[in-house]
This record gives structure tokens, sequence and C-alpha cells, in this order.
């Protein structure tokens, strides 16, 4: 990787030659990357000087406020340059980020053809495979040969995201697609028809994107077509926006699992305020949910009195609790996500969670009732802790395995019943059982 203060000092003594040299020999990401650290200024400069051919790889690996500052600075004549060679998905990707003045901007200095399709993209629903799909495919004709298609791809590729999968169409119709390996493997005069795969895994515009990414991890798909409601090809969903989507998607599953509501921007990119205000609602929500444990406990007051050593209990009977939970959601969440597990499953997932509960409950409560016997020696302690721990394992597990299943069902994110809701629910319950076991064993 570049030093990034050797490169600015390369810029400020104005040695663009080898600043090009540099550039010229860097990856994409990387010179996105160190382009990243540099000042508005420095930035500009630097940004002129990549290669033409790499500039708008460039630009798309760059974050939003980068993109931002450049197409500020741009004359118009390095703007329309620039959007020639984006791809149309890029600038689709663009244009959803930047203010609407710098929209206007772009959207005036491309051509009537592409501010159409541009339109089209952008009403598209936000989280849909047509929202992510790029236009610029290699289309061919059932009729021609391999030669013709060969000579059409070496006329029109060079303006195409991807030439690894033809797609063979009539009219508009999808019929079939080719391999760029079967066409080079194979003799010039053989017609594109009696090459042709006809079996093709395809999805709607409509199609939620997060579907369209795992069939890329199911099918190790290099792009997938989209089709419109007629069946008509629009374009094609590419893996890197497929691998977009899937970190997109992991880190909003993060988030919500940690009670955060999801941010498109970076950590430091957001502002302290933006992100109290994102963890704000839920801590509230768990806050007064709390409340319940404790008026429970308030309800047992005369438990603690006649035995005060009930109380020492409470914080290692929650927490293993809340942690036997948390395992059996983030499994179940993982399950779902991957489509492993789905909600036809719930009671071969009971069953199996209901099993293990009770040896993890068992296994705990064994050790933590020698534990007793050894430090206080008090049996009936030490059946009440180990009968309390088996009950509150077999409730987290169950819980924590059902929530997730049931939030799928009523189309809601399972992430949302993650560590912070199940561990405030197991809470309550673990309480109950503990004090319903103590006041009943002890007589209380």
């Amino acid at each position: 990787m570049m030093d990034k203060e050797i490169f600015v000092k390369l810029l400020q003594q104005r040695q663009y030659k080898a600043v090009r040299s540099i550039l010229d020999v860097m990856n994409e990401v990387d010179i996105a990357s160190l382009l990243s650290e540099l000042e508005d200024k420095e930035l500009a400069l630097a940004f002129r000087l990549i290669p033409k051919d790499k500039a708008a790889e460039v630009f798309a690996n760059m974050d939003s406020s980068m993109q931002t500052n450049l197409v500020e600075m741009f004359s118009e004549k390095e703007l329309r340059e620039l959007l020639d060679d984006l791809y149309m998905d890029d600038t689709v990707d663009l244009l959803e980020e930047l203010p609407a003045n710098l929209v206007n901007r772009i959207l005036d200095t491309v051509s009537p053809s592409d501010r159409v399709l541009i339109n089209q993209l952008l009403n598209y629903p936000e989280d849909s495979a047509g929202s992510i799909m790029t236009t610029e495919y290699v289309d061919i004709r059932e009729s021609m040969t391999v030669a013709q298609a060969m000579a059409h791809i070496k006329e029109t590729g060079i303006h195409k995201e991807t030439i690894y999968t033809c797609y063979v169409t009539d009219k508009r119709k999808l019929i079939g697609i080719v391999s760029a390996k079967d066409l080079m493997t194979t003799d010039d005069n053989v017609l594109i028809n009696d090459l042709m795969e006809t079996e093709i895994i395809s999805v709607n515009t409509h199609t939620d994107k997060e579907e369209v990414a795992q069939l890329f991890t199911k099918y190790d798909f290099l792009a997938i077509p989209v089709l419109d409601t007629d069946g008509r090809m629009v374009g094609i969903v590419t893996f890197d926006d497929a691998m977009d989507v899937m970190v997109d998607e992991a880190t909003e599953d993060i988030t919500k699992m940690a009670a955060i509501n999801p941010s498109e921007k970076t950590y430091f990119e957001t502002s302290v305020f933006a992100h109290a205000k994102n963890r704000i609602p839920w801590l509230l929500i768990l806050m007064f949910t709390s409340i319940i444990t404790g008026t429970i406990i308030t309800k047992y007051e005369d438990a603690f009195a006649a035995i005060p050593l009930l109380v020492s209990f409470i914080p290692m009977l929650m927490d293993t609790g809340g942690n036997c939970g948390s395992q059996s959601s983030t499994l179940i969440i993982r399950g779902l996500a991957l489509s492993q597990i789905q909600f036809k499953d719930i009671f071969r997932v009971i069953f199996k969670e209901f099993r293990i509960s009770l040896i993890v409950g068992s296994v705990l409560a064994v050790t933590n009732g020698i534990r007793i016997m050894i430090q206080y020696d008090n049996p009936s302690l030490a059946v009440v802790i180990a009968l309390s721990l088996i009950g509150t394992v077999v409730a987290a597990k169950l819980v924590g395995c059902m929530l997730p299943l049931f939030a799928s069902k009523v189309h809601l994110d399972p992430a949302i019943m993650a560590s912070p809701l199940i561990t405030t629910l197991v809470d309550i319950f673990s309480i109950l059982i503990y004090f319903n076991v103590a006041t009943m064993l002890f007589n209380l």
C-alpha cells in the first residue's frame, strides 16, 4: 500500500508524472482507499491524475461523501467523461446519495436515453432487484453463429459490465444463456441456438434484493438476469452488487441485534446526536420492560426477608438465562438469513432446543449445586438453585428460538428478536421460576 505522506509530498512538489506512474500500477480499490485519506484539494488533484481507463472504477469504489465532493469540483466536461465511463448501476447508486442540486446537474449532463434508464432504475423499490441491477449486458440472437457472437462481443463488450455470460433474447424475451467459455471453445460455425442453455434461473425487478443475494450464494453465479412483469429482460445483477447487498444486510442485522436502529453512514460519518438517536428508542423500550422484573422482585420481599441469601443468586440466574437465550436466537437468526431454517420447522427447532436445554441446564445445575454445598453446606438451597437453573435454561432456549421464527412469520426482521429483547424477557421468566421454586421448597 502506498504511503500517504510520500504520495502527498509528491503532489505538493508537483511531481505529477511520478504520481501518475504510481496510480497506473495500483489497484482501483487501493487507489480509492488512498484517496480517502487526502484533503479535498489534494483529492481533486490526485483524481485528475488517475489514468482514464481506471478513473470510473476508482470513483465507483469511493464512499458517498468523497463522490459528492468530487462532483461539486468537476467541470462539466470532466463530469460528462466520468458518467460516460460509469456503469449504469453505479450512476444510479451515486444519484441516490447525492444532494438534489447535484442530481439535477448530473441528469442535465447525461444523454436523454441514459436519463430514461436512470429514471426507470430510480423508480424501482429501494430493496428490489431492479434497484441494484445494471442495464449493460451482452445480448445475442439464437440465429447467430459463434463467430458472429464473438464479433458482437468484441464490438460492444467494452461498454458492458460483464461478458462472462451472454443472454440470448428474442424481442427482449430471454430464451437462453451462453457462457463466454462455451463461445471460446466451440467451432465458429456452430449456431447459438444449438449451444445455449434454456434452463434459466432469473429474478423479477421487484424480487427482494436479499433473496437475489442468496441465489448467488446458492448457485455460485457471476450474474443473474432480471425480468420485468411481462417476462422481458431489462438487466442483470452482478456478483459485486450482490456482495454489497450481503454486507449491507449483515450490517443491518448486527445493529438490530444490538438494539440499535440501522444507519447507512459509517461510524465516523454519523454525528454524535445521530448515534444517540439511533440507540435511545430501543433502550427506552427495554428499560421500561425491565420494570416488570422489578415489580416481580418486589412481590417476593417476604422471601428475601426470610432468606436474604436468595438475593445473591439473582444476577447469576438472570445472566445465565440471557446468555442461553442469546445463543439460541443467534443460531436461529443466522439459519433464517441463510434459508436453512423456515417457520414450518418450528416444532423441529423447539424439540431440538428443548433437548439441548435439558443437557445444558443439567450440567449447570449440578456444577452450581456442588459449589453451593461446598460454600454454604445447604442442601435445600442447592436444590432450589439447581431446579431454577434448569427451568431458566429451558425457558431461555425456547424463547430464544421461537421469537425469531414468529418474527419471520409476520414479516418482521428476525434480528429484532435478538440479545437485548430476549435477555429482558428471559429475566422475567428466570425471576418467576426462581421465586416460585424457592417459595414452594422453603414454604415461604
